[in-house]
């Protein structure tokens, strides 16, 4: 399954530098593919020291890592929920995206102006979150319109669509984001249609000048506050350092361009790292003389859904999977020293996939 995040910010916070950054990226490897599928997505791939791991044991003619789509939304201004700008196309694309990264301003450059005249993280989040609501609410409250009627009739299924939305309408007016609201999994399946944006997870990019990066500042610590009952992330990066990095090839520059600034990783790892946390993902692999490839599913999927990720075939003709762990690929060498020293595990259908297993699915269709 792939993984598709929105970049949102307003005007000069670091949006387009930091989307930049990534769709110049260079992979570690030529075994670790990039493209730019059209200007405003880029595809990355996911870095997972895994995969090189297993590489050097097994020498796959390739080795495929799984990736992430970055989608740049442009467009946002006040009254985008209206249409101002490039507002209605801004709004239609984040509903495409599993999760949302909103780059927040939290540095000071007098050769960059602000669109508001002044630096001030809370009230950009503020804005943004202020369009999504009151398109939400529109989306809402026309289904409402629509569903009154009919419970009044007496539909039962009605009847409990409109109380759900009847709390969404009053939660939006409040000035709140749905995803704050506590919504059991019946009431998430009655609004899934409307594909609302406000319930969407969000990842918080505090975009810092170089000398905050380690411990951030004080509008990242202003940031903090806002969100402190959200249960959002926050990534500190700083998108300039980001397009510097990525003008850097080669692997060891990049690792000691990152030790100068005493950082272990780069921003883009870090977002990648917090999105697949935010949305629950974990990563199995398949290693053969083939290929080795990461795939990405959802934490606490069993065998029979992790194998249908490879092929719709895989799943229907589920027999086992037979499992090993890294740790002792890595001791015995090879899949069949795994398996002569006992170190194979032979799953069947209730198997929850953990992070990192590697797999081979046995089926029949």
């Amino acid at each position: 399954m792939g993984l598709k995040c929105g970049i949102v910010g307003l005007p000069n916070v670091g949006k387009s530098t930091l989307f930049n950054a990534i769709s110049s990226g260079k992979a570690e490897s030529a075994n670790f593919p990039f493209c730019t599928i059209e200007p405003n997505v880029g595809v990355i791939t996911v870095p997972d020291a895994r995969l090189t791991i297993l590489e050097g044991l097994v020498h796959p003619d390739k080795v495929v890592p799984t990736f992430i789509e970055f989608v740049d939304i442009a467009g946002l201004v006040k009254g985008a929920s209206k249409g101002e700008g490039l507002g209605n196309k801004f709004l239609a694309n984040i509903r495409e995206v599993d999760a949302i990264v909103h780059v927040i301003r939290c540095f000071e450059d007098d050769n960059i102006v602000h669109v508001d005249g002044r630096v001030d993280p809370v009230a950009d989040k503020q804005v943004i979150d202020l369009e999504l609501q009151l398109r939400d609410l529109e989306s809402v409250q026309k289904r409402l319109q629509r569903l009154e009627k009919i419970a009044k009739s007496g539909d039962k299924e009605a009847k409990k669509e409109v109380a759900v939305l009847d709390r969404l309408q009053k939660h939006l007016e409040s000035g709140l984001n749905v995803r704050s609201l506590d919504l059991i999994a019946e009431e998430l399946i009655y609004i899934e249609a409307l594909q609302l944006l406000t319930l969407k997870p969000v990842i918080y990019a505090a975009n810092v000048d170089e000398d905050s990066l380690i411990n951030g500042n004080d509008y990242v610590a202003e940031l903090r506050d806002e969100i402190s009952d959200e249960g959002a992330q926050i990534v500190i990066i700083s998108a300039a350092l980001e397009e510097q990095i990525s003008e850097l090839e080669d692997k060891s520059e990049r690792t000691m361009f990152l030790e100068e600034y005493g950082l272990k990783e780069s921003g883009l790892d870090k977002l990648i790292r917090a999105s697949y946390d935010l949305l629950g993902l974990i990563t199995y692999f398949t290693a053969g003389k083939q290929e080795v490839r990461a795939w990405t599913i959802k934490n606490g999927w069993k065998a029979p859904q992790a194998a249908g990720t490879i092929h719709t075939d895989f799943e229907k003709g589920f027999i086992r999977a037979e499992v090993i762990k890294l740790d002792d690929y890595q001791k015995y060498g090879s899949e069949l020293a795994c398996k002569e020293a006992g170190k194979m595990g032979v799953e069947g259908k209730d198997y929850l996939v953990k992070d990192g297993d590697i797999m081979h699915f046995r089926f029949n269709v």
